[in-house]
C-alpha cells in the first residue's frame, strides 16, 4: 500500500511538472459585432477594423435564430449578397454559432433572407500569428543585479506540493 501511495505522489508531481512545461495557447474567440451581436444596422467593416484575426481564432455569432443565419460565401456572393450556394452554413438553429478560422485566407460571411442587403456581412483576412518575441542578447557589461521573476518559484512550489502530498499520504 505504501508503494502505491508513493507511486501516486510521484505521478502527480510528474503531471504538475509537465503541465508547467506546456506551451501557452493563445486563440481568441471574437464575438462578431461585440455587444450588438450579429444583427442588422451594424457596420461590420468598422467592427473588424484594426482587429487582427489569426489562424486558430474563432468567430462567435450571436443572433435571432428565428430570422437570421450565418453563411460563409465566396467574394462574389459576398459583394452581391447571394446566399444560394454558401461554402459553409454555420447556422445550427440555436442563434449561438461558432466559425473556426483555421486557414490563412480571406473569409466572407453573410446573413441570407435579405439581411445581407441591410449590412449583415463581414469580410476578414486571417493571418498566421506573429512569431514569439526574441530574447535580447545579454550584454557583457550588464549589471549584476537580478530581478525577481515569479516563474523561478514554479518548480520548487511543484516539488513542495509533491512533498506535502507524500507526507499527507504517509500519515494517512
Amino acid at each position: 500500500m505504501e508503494g502505491v501511495k508513493k507511486l501516486f505522489a510521484f505521478l502527480l508531481l510528474l503531471l504538475c511538472t509537465l503541465l508547467l512545461a506546456l506551451p501557452e495557447a493563445s486563440a481568441t474567440r471574437w464575438t462578431v459585432g461585440g455587444n450588438m451581436g450579429w444583427t442588422s444596422n451594424v457596420n461590420y467593416t468598422i467592427w473588424a477594423q484594426g482587429k487582427h484575426f489569426y489562424n486558430g481564432d474563432w468567430l462567435f455569432f450571436v443572433y435571432d435564430r428565428n430570422q437570421m443565419n450565418v453563411l460563409e460565401v465566396n467574394k462574389t456572393d459576398y459583394e452581391n449578397c447571394i446566399s444560394d450556394h454558401p461554402l459553409h452554413n454555420y447556422t445550427t438553429g440555436a442563434g449561438r454559432d461558432v466559425a473556426p478560422l483555421n486557414v490563412t485566407r480571406h473569409y466572407y460571411f453573410i446573413s441570407g433572407k435579405g439581411f445581407c442587403f441591410g449590412g449583415m456581412k463581414l469580410a476578414i483576412r486571417v493571418e498566421n500569428p506573429p512569431p514569439p518575441p526574441v530574447a535580447s542578447p545579454i550584454k557583457a557589461a550588464a549589471s549584476t543585479t537580478l530581478s525577481f521573476s515569479p516563474h523561478i518559484l514554479l518548480l520548487p512550489v511543484a516539488f513542495a506540493v509533491g512533498a506535502a502530498w507524500d507526507a499527507f499520504l504517509h500519515f494517512w
